[in-house]
């Protein structure tokens, strides 16, 4: 065998036992008349000892290993002289009787170091060496970990793992799909899923009842640090629920995965916040609540006193920065130029500040008299030391989305954003349809198959708009985590639903018939939920991005810069498959 223990099992427990590894070399370093050698594999690295002394032959063999060779090491645990109390083996080494080269290594482009000299780019290119670091490997054994306790619980609930097909029909809702052409079928494409959503409500009206999946999933759509190309999702889907039964079963998953993966007890239940709260108070459908800062609106107070930005402002509202009225100007100027960035949009910014005797301080102060301002303070319940910022504008909706950003940028120059802090909440009653601009017409907030709250189904002749849906997202920390709805499961009402968003019946029967005609043979009341997988492990990781969760993640343009792809198909593939390439002022 290749070896008896692994780099990161032996302890001062074993001292005299003879044991072979086998690893990759960390580092070697002659001092004097002997070489240490750190041998790593996925479990940990162990300090392997060659004395010029003992065998002169062996230690100059030791001394020509370079970082990375893989080696087979023979030799007897001892106490160490020097302990290292930073890693598991750090009281032992290993006094080598033998060395084995399996094989040689070109020196790496990086150090394979936690704390690495590789930039982002040229990890991704060798990913295959970024996976050896213990950094990133942690977080794939984070993944395992985590894929294992759901399904542990999801079968202690009752539910069956089931598969579901990766090359189905295109979707024309939602984001861009990923297109398949198919050989057999001439000029007729299949479509990488979105999601299993038509298919496991599928299962439901086939009685499976309850359904999971952890599955890959693929939208053609613009990266940023929480998307990616293709992700994983937690899938799942019951059958005889209402809203209530989902939430209670899902909201117990992540207490329990919290519990076992991370040993912190979250409070139950959790708070539950209607969608028209959360973009009123925190201009966002997944607010960070770890700290405050609740939007404020001060229309009332600061309209009529002739500062024009604010008296032909559709909005005016702040938040209150408790304890930041020391800001210099140098910071108020960095704040300011912040909102102005075109992402953000907002064309300026106002403060004020709350002085230690009760005076209120502001950059507009020649409009208003220290009775107003007081005033306007009182109502953020600012005290001595606080600092206001207020953005306002002609689009109430819109400013609330900017004042959203400042709020974060705030909290995140505060250390109000604590990793090690959770703050979980369901977001519900969202908006059944929004306006797209782009569309002209009103497009599913979520996807076309969710149901309306039934008090507002008679609204879906009136004001469709005014529709509110039985749909809830999971938001942690700002990030949302999940969400699902309860489902139509009614044939009549899924064509009223595809005849508000704009589809005549042929062609939704053509897109949507085989679900639609299902429900004409006994479809149960049913709903689901999809947690992200990739976003659960790195908010458990405290990463920034889901990407060093993911063993082989695209880069920002969505490429594989390791395999090279996307890239293009030989001339005969495309001939094969009847395709021709079209050239595009797109680059």
């Amino acid at each position: 065998m290749f070896r008896s223990n692994t780099c990161g099992e032996l302890r001062l427990s074993d001292a005299g036992k003879k044991v072979t590894l086998a690893g990759w070399v960390q580092r070697a370093r002659k001092m004097g008349g002997m070489t240490f050698v750190d041998v790593r594999d996925r479990y940990g690295i162990t300090q392997v000892v060659f004395n010029n002394e003992v065998d002169a032959d062996l230690c100059e063999r030791a001394n020509h290993l370079g970082r990375e060779f893989v080696v087979q090491i023979e030799g007897t645990v001892s106490e160490r002289s020097n302990k290292n109390k930073n890693i598991p083996t750090g009281e032992i080494e290993i006094i080598a009787s033998g060395l084995n080269v399996l094989n040689t290594s070109d020196v790496p482009p990086f150090t394979i170091e936690d704390d690495t000299d590789g930039g982002d780019d040229i990890r991704m290119k060798y990913r295959y060496l970024d996976l050896r670091r213990q950094a990133v490997r942690k977080n794939l054994e984070l993944r395992h970990k985590m894929t294992m306790e759901v399904r542990r619980y999801l079968d202690s609930k009752g539910f069956l793992e089931i598969e579901t097909p990766m090359l189905v029909g295109s979707t024309p809702e939602g984001a861009r799909d990923f297109v398949v052409p198919s050989r057999m079928n001439h000029g007729q494409f299949y479509a990488l899923p979105q999601s299993p959503q038509t298919l496991k409500q599928l299962l439901m009206v086939s009685g499976m009842d309850r359904y999971f999946q952890i599955v890959k999933c693929f939208r053609d759509e613009d990266l940023r640090a929480d998307r990616q190309p293709e992700f994983t999702q937690i899938d799942c889907e019951m059958s005889f629920v209402e809203q209530d039964d989902i939430i209670s079963l899902f909201e117990g998953m992540a207490i329990h995965l919290f519990k076992e993966l991370r040993g912190v007890d979250l409070p139950a239940p959790f708070i539950r916040m209607p969608w028209i709260e959360a973009m009123t108070k925190y201009g966002s459908d997944k607010p960070d609540l770890r700290f405050g800062m609740q939007f404020v609106e001060i229309d009332d107070i600061m309209k009529g006193h002739g500062f024009s930005v604010f008296d032909n402002a559709a909005y005016i509202g702040g938040i209150c920065a408790k304890g930041a009225a020391s800001y210099t100007r140098k910071q108020l100027d960095q704040l300011t130029e912040f909102v102005k960035r075109p992402q953000i949009g907002a064309k300026g910014m106002v403060y004020a500040r709350v002085e230690a005797d009760g005076t209120v301080k502001s950059s507009v102060d020649k409009f208003y008299t220290q009775e107003t301002l007081r005033a306007m303070a009182n109502k953020f319940n600012a005290e001595p030391g606080d600092l206001i910022l207020i953005l306002s504008g002609d689009d109430a909706m819109k400013t609330r989305k900017q004042l959203c950003e400042l709020r974060l940028e705030m909290g995140n120059r505060l250390g109000l954003r604590d990793k090690n802090q959770f703050a979980c909440l369901w977001v519900v009653d969202f908006p059944m349809f929004e306006w797209s601009d782009e569309e002209q017409r009103l497009m599913a907030m979520h996807h076309p198959f969710t149901h309306p709250k039934d008090e507002d189904i008679p609204l879906l002749d009136t004001d469709p708009a005014a529709v509110r849906a039985d749909a809830y997202d999971m938001v942690i920390n700002g990030v949302e985590v999940g969400g699902g709805s309860i489902r139509i499961h009614d044939s009549g009402l899924q064509a009223k639903m595809f005849e508000i968003l704009g589809f005549t019946p042929e062609k939704a029967q053509e897109q949507f018939g085989f679900l639609m005609n299902a429900f004409k043979f006994g479809a149960p009341p049913h709903g689901g939920l999809a947690y992200g997988l990739d976003r659960w492990v790195s908010l458990f990781a405290g990463l920034d991005s889901i990407r060093d969760c993911i063993a082989f993640p695209k880069n920002n343009s969505g490429r594989d810069v390791m395999l090279d792809a996307p890239a293009p198909l030989d001339q005969k593939q495309l001939d094969e498959l009847s395709i021709a390439i079209v050239e595009s002022d797109k680059q």
